[in-house]
């Protein structure tokens, strides 16, 4: 385990927060739960009937009796949030029946127990898709305010402590978004520097990336980062932010002093935004494994609060962690 999971573990102990893992049934979130618990690393709520989860949890191996098990229906809370759902999603067609039936779907009630406050947020993905986990939060929780699209992240850590933080970097978008526009990009980098300053307590430095540094290219590819960039600087002045710029003049100071001179972020990045999620796949797959780095992620941003989504071959650690980062989001 990296240094800096153990960093966001303590993180997530300080913050008491509780984290609903709605897929209760299944081995290695039961086997995750059992370790969250005993490392203190938040409070779980697990969803379904008590008996199912218990004969579950006895056949993983693992204790979760420190857990809260809410019921999907026939309680109060359960009435309470389908009437609260319906209010929400009644412009849209959705009626009381509805509602009630929408909730016996486990993400949709983990959902609104976010959205009331019940929970600080949720962790699903081993056993559903990107789709099935996310499509409620879009729905129900929606996006901050001031940021219309969700992104991801990977905090990618260096063997090389010369790189960003002590060896972290953020790369985004990696995992989400095929082809943002400029004011998506935008988006992207405002809501990236946010998640690197609440994650590592460090000021972001973000290096809108391009194959052109500073108009040494032209193209509406090159011309879209260069938007984006000054979007950013118009919304939130307070971001170091610089772009567009090649990945070298981003990471290497010499580079970063001959092609952006004077600039606050060239040659000494640590936000790096990809224009497209071609080039943000790819680079942080080429980092992984050619440069040795570990790849936390993808990390989801731009929800109003911390809801993420795992691998489907996730390992019970991979949970673990992802839980901690969803507890300090």
């Amino acid at each position: 385990m990296s240094d800096i999971i153990s960093k966001f573990k303590d993180m997530a102990r300080q913050a008491g927060k509780t984290v609903v893992l709605p897929e209760s049934l299944e081995e290695r979130t039961l086997k995750a739960t059992q370790i969250i618990l005993a490392e203190g690393i938040a409070k779980v709520i697990l969803l379904g009937d008590q008996k199912e989860i218990t004969a579950a949890a006895k056949q993983a191996g693992a204790d979760v009796s420190g857990a809260r098990v809410i019921p999907l229906e026939g309680t109060d809370q359960a009435r309470e949030l389908a009437v609260k759902l319906y209010e929400l999603r009644k412009s849209k067609g959705m009626t009381q029946e509805q509602a009630v039936e929408t909730l016996k779907t486990p993400m949709y009630y983990a959902t609104m127990l976010v959205k009331e406050g019940l929970a600080h947020g949720y962790v699903a993905g081993a056993l559903c898709t990107t789709a099935s986990t996310l499509k409620p939060a879009l729905q129900i929780i929606k996006t901050r305010p001031g940021i219309n699209v969700v992104s991801s992240y990977f905090l990618m850590v260096h063997p090389d402590s010369k790189w960003g933080v002590d060896g972290v970097l953020v790369f985004a978008d990696c995992a989400l978004l095929p082809d943002p526009d400029e004011q998506q990009l935008a988006d992207i980098a405002i809501t990236t520097a946010d998640s690197f300053r609440t994650m590592l307590g460090e000021e972001p430095r973000v290096a809108m990336l391009s194959f052109s540094t500073k108009g040494s290219a032209s193209h509406p590819r090159v011309e879209k980062v260069q938007k984006a960039t000054e979007i950013v600087k118009k919304q939130r002045p307070d971001i170091n932010v610089d772009g567009e710029l090649q990945a070298d003049a981003a990471l290497i100071e010499s580079v970063g002093l001959k092609k952006s001179p004077g600039s606050p972020v060239a040659g000494k990045a640590n936000v790096l935004v990809f224009p497209d999620l071609d080039s943000g796949n790819i680079a942080y797959k080429l980092v992984q494994r050619l440069a040795g780095a570990e790849a936390i992620g993808p990390v989801i941003q731009g929800i109003a609060r911390p809801v993420n989504d795992l691998s489907r071959g996730c390992s019970v650690e991979d949970i673990v962690s992802v839980v901690s980062i969803t507890a300090i989001s």
